[in-house]
């Protein structure tokens, strides 16, 4: 089932596209913490974003922009501001359609539903992980934090990727070098450390302190 992430501070209008694309065979969720948008995209991975412009603290562009740093997810644009102006930048912006407020909730659907067949027929969504509003994209294997990327090694991608992945739990060394291993790079326990630590070392030049916890004896978490 498609998910529909809906990106609205009108909750009235909000949830009235909610009920509307449910009623449509559609998940919907409308995002709560317009502060920071690009974690409720991360969390709630969906295939299609309903993007207004005018939203608290920032704009439909610059969420539209974050979200194509790691994502080619459609994104379409519903606001009053329908002027040719606002329309041309929706699309520079990364936009793949705009519908001017007021609009016919059966015509909106219409419209999401065409967007969805013509996107997913040809390709699949990218997954993305998040943790402290950094983006894992697993589609290119890049990682990004407030806008910048953060290089990773081949090695250094996967452990973050299977410790994120079990986020909350404890995953042993052994787990770990498994994982390294189905790749055919052979990694023995002094190397997973120089990995972890470097590892450590750019999520903290980041700005990411303390993302990975040792359990001395058992293995590494990530709260």
């Amino acid at each position: 089932m498609y998910r529909i992430l809906i990106v609205e501070d009108d909750r009235g209008i909000a949830q009235a596209v909610k009920e509307q694309a449910v009623t449509w065979g559609l998940e919907a969720e409308c995002v709560q913490n317009f502060r920071d948008v690009m974690a409720e995209f991360a969390v709630y991975n969906p295939h299609l974003v309903l993007m207004d412009i005018a939203l608290p603290f920032y704009n439909g562009y610059h969420w539209c922009t974050e979200i194509r740093k790691v994502s080619k997810v459609p994104v379409i644009f519903i606001s009053s501001a329908s002027d040719n102006m606002n329309i041309v930048m929706a699309m520079n912006m990364g936009g793949d359609d705009f519908i001017a407020k007021p609009f016919d909730q059966g015509v909106l659907i219409a419209k999401v539903q065409a967007m969805l067949r013509r996107t997913y027929d040809f390709a699949s969504t990218i997954p993305v992980l998040e943790y402290r509003g950094s983006i894992l994209n697993t589609g290119d294997q890049t990682m990004t934090y407030n806008g910048e990327q953060i290089s990773l090694s081949k090695n250094e991608y996967r452990i973050w990727l299977t410790l994120l992945e079990n986020k909350g739990s404890v995953v042993s060394r052994e787990k770990l070098m498994e994982t390294l291993w189905k790749t055919d790079d052979y990694i023995d326990e002094n190397t997973l450390t120089v990995n972890i630590n470097r590892l450590r070392k750019k999520l903290e030049a980041a700005g990411l302190k303390n993302a990975i916890e040792t359990k001395f004896g058992v293995g590494y978490l990530v709260e």
